[in-house]
């Protein structure tokens, strides 16, 4: 019997390659996204596969409660919900950064992820079946220079994963966090701000994870038997490793003293 996932943010990136994966093995979309554009777009390439696009920002609760009322008979029972809507703006330190920066982070990696979360999850425990993906990143678990509110988003989906887990162990829904390190998509792009040059620096030189890699990853974890969770998944390209802690050492406090930054372990 064929399967049903719903894909937030599936017009670019990590989500538009997670469509394609799972259209290969004839399972049912609903797909996700802002751009009527690119929603059209895909739909098109997708055409053969059953499929159901909602042109929706997640950050809107009340549009996230009425598109799942409103899902056709098809596609209502939801098996996999792949939060994958999240972004980063920005690379300032806290004291430089745009504070609206920081609110459209929030409601999007987090408050979006748990309007999703909240809605379609009651359907999930009545069947006693389902699995919840969220789309988590490495910058949740190790902190750099600029991370600081993105960093802190990624965070609460690592523990809100993991909260789900001992909320639903008495059930046999699934949840699992995927955690990508260096992975190149339009994620820099935004980040920037539509920078393209700054963007396509972030990745020079570097042999980066790839949207394909991500999709791959997440069909697995929606393969193994049923009794099987895959709590979390971090994943790094091999040219990334984790920096040794930053320590600034004054070295004298007297007048014209000259600060730096030490890379120690």
């Amino acid at each position: 019997m064929s399967k049903t996932i719903l894909i937030t943010g599936a017009t670019s990136g990590f989500g538009r390659a997670c469509a394609e994966r799972f259209a290969r093995e004839g399972w049912r979309l609903i797909i996700i996204g802002r751009r009527q554009k690119r929603l059209d777009e895909l739909a098109g390439r997708l055409a053969a596969t059953p499929l159901h696009a909602v042109r929706l920002d997640v950050r809107d609760r009340d549009r996230v409660r009425a598109m799942v009322r409103a899902l056709p008979p098809a596609f209502r029972q939801i098996d996999v919900l792949l939060n994958n809507a999240g972004l980063a703006l920005g690379l300032e330190g806290a004291h430089e950064a745009d504070p609206d920066d920081w609110e459209t982070m929030i409601d999007t990696n987090i408050k979006g992820l748990c309007h999703l979360t909240r809605t379609i999850l009651p359907g999930m425990v009545e069947r006693d079946r389902g699995h919840i993906i969220n789309m988590g990143s490495v910058a949740g678990i190790y902190p750099y220079p600029g991370a600081n509110v993105y960093g802190g988003t990624k965070a609460f989906v690592r523990q809100f994963s993991r909260n789900l887990i001992a909320d639903l162990v008495a059930t046999r829904v699934r949840v699992t966090n995927i955690e990508p390190g260096l992975a190149e998509s339009e994620f820099s792009i935004v980040r920037f701000h539509g920078d393209r040059t700054r963007a396509d620096q972030v990745y020079q030189g570097t042999e980066p994870l790839t949207p394909d890699d991500i999709a791959e990853i997440v069909h697995w974890v929606t393969s193994v038997p049923p009794h099987v969770n895959i709590n979390s998944v971090e994943v790094m390209p091999v040219c990334q490793g984790c920096a040794p802690f930053a320590i600034h050492r004054r070295r004298d406090a007297g007048p014209g003293s000259r600060d730096r930054d030490d890379q120690s372990p």
